[in-house]
């Protein structure tokens, strides 16, 4: 059941407020069915009655030998008018419907007005067919009905001046269709209306969140992002103005941790240095070969800890560049420096990105994969929303425990590098941070044939 529910905020929102509008609709319509049958019941009523007592006046006032050609003229199929000398056998009391007396009342009023001219009602049932007291004849095409209408038989017996009894027998709506084409074209359109106006609402009102969502996925590609329009309802400006507030908190942390590993990592040239002199006088030229090698590797990691923290501090301009293009002068310069790199043949891709952090982190995945691997290969694909960076490599691959670890800062697999090969463990949390904030992932993976394969995927 669960799978059927919607799962986007603005999609179960217009599902409850249609599902309120449908309940609210079914139970308008059933009260306006209702009031319909009652009115078709009533209008049928008193229209047949007042054409019984019309007719009534017309025969009493017509000579007594010219009634009977009158009453055969007015007599059809569905309105049945006899004359008789007694009255005609009516339905039983106990049979009898209420709507029997008021329209006895309503004849009462109209022909015995001072007189003792006496008046019979009888209102049968439901029946079928409004034809049932002629089955024999057959339906006229101009008097057919509604097939979805019931009907009530009626029978009325009226006691003439002279005695004799004027009889009329016809059928009486009981309930008429309960809808008609225009009343649900009417509707159709009305809801129509109202989900156009719904949808337009809701969406109105959900908007911001998407906004909001997208503000926050942006948030974490680009810490200088701007920051978000207070704009909206109470609450999504609120929503704003908690996020603008928390995205500023942020930066300022991430800027204060950078300043105090600038200034650490800076203030340790300093000793450093002093070191560097004192190591110069060391009289044994081994013991001083191993202070100058030890004081330039803390030299090194100083450095990288510094370039480390100013591309995580840098606001480089985005703009729109060739992957592709970017990929291929890589490869160029570390080919011409006599480096093994290769490159697959691979197509422009244009991407908004931050040329120069990018550059930086294949070049590092590229230096690690000769460094450790022999030979770089390097391809580029493209999907309908991704393309893909791949670097291969002829090394011993990594351990699979060690894949994701070998991303944090300082961190060496010492199985594969050693202070030899040069290094100190910040050239894949550089790429890793580059790619990030890009939206994009880094993987490495272990290949079947050998090597390690580095994978970089970003949004086109």
């Amino acid at each position: 059941m669960s799978r059927l529910v919607p799962k986007s905020l603005f999609a179960q929102t217009l599902l409850i407020l249609l599902a309120g509008l449908a309940v609210s609709y079914l139970v308008g319509t059933w009260i306006y069915a209702g009031d319909r049958q009652a009115a078709v019941r009533e209008v049928g009523g008193l229209a047949a009655a007042q054409r019984v007592a019309n007719l009534t006046r017309l025969i009493a006032e017509t000579a007594p030998d010219a009634r009977q050609h009158v009453v055969d003229a007015l007599s059809d199929p569905t309105f049945r008018v006899a004359l008789a000398a007694s009255p005609p056998a009516f339905a039983k009391a106990e049979d009898q419907t209420a709507a029997s007396g008021v329209i006895e009342d309503f004849l009462a009023q109209q022909l015995t007005a001072g007189t003792t001219r006496e008046v019979r009602v009888a209102v049968s049932g439901v029946l079928g067919s409004p034809f049932f007291m002629m089955a024999n004849h057959p339906m006229p095409v101009g008097m057919m009905m509604h097939a979805a209408t019931q009907w009530r038989g009626l029978q009325v017996a009226v006691e003439l001046a002279d005695g004799s009894w004027l009889s009329f027998t016809t059928a009486l709506p009981d309930t008429g269709p309960a809808f008609s084409w225009q009343f649900i074209l009417s509707l159709a359109v009305m809801t129509l209306i109202v989900f156009a106006v719904s949808a337009w609402a809701v969406r109105r009102v959900t908007a911001p969140l998407g906004v909001l969502a997208h503000a926050s996925e942006r948030l974490g590609k680009d810490m200088n992002a701007p920051a978000l329009p207070e704009i909206g309802t109470v609450e999504m400006r609120q929503a704003s103005r908690s996020f603008n507030q928390m995205q500023e908190r942020i930066q300022r942390l991430v800027e204060n941790r950078t300043r105090l590993l600038a200034a650490i990592s800076h203030d340790l040239r300093t000793p450093l240095t002093l070191l560097r002199l004192r190591a110069e006088n060391v009289e044994s030229a081994e013991e001083r070969a191993k202070m100058l090698a030890t004081i330039a590797d803390m030299d090194a990691m100083i450095g990288a800890t510094l370039a480390f923290a100013k591309d995580e501090a840098a606001a480089e301009p985005r703009q729109r560049a060739d992957l592709g293009a970017l990929l291929s002068s890589i490869i160029d310069d570390m080919a011409d420096a006599g480096l093994p790199v290769g490159l697959d043949s691979c197509a422009a891709v244009i991407v908004e990105c931050q040329p120069a952090a990018l550059k930086r982190a294949l070049t590092n995945l590229l230096d690690n994969a000769v460094k450790y691997g022999k030979r770089a290969q390097a391809a580029l694909r493209t999907t309908a929303e991704h393309v893909e960076i791949t670097i291969d490599d002829q090394g011993p691959g990594i351990p699979e425990a060690d894949l994701t670890r070998v991303f944090q800062p300082f961190y060496r697999v010492e199985a594969s590098r050693s202070r030899e090969t040069g290094g100190i463990g910040l050239g894949l949390a550089i790429a890793l941070s580059i790619v990030q904030a890009h939206g994009g992932e880094l993987k490495l993976t272990n290949r079947r044939e050998g090597g390690l394969r580095a994978t970089v995927t970003l949004p086109l």
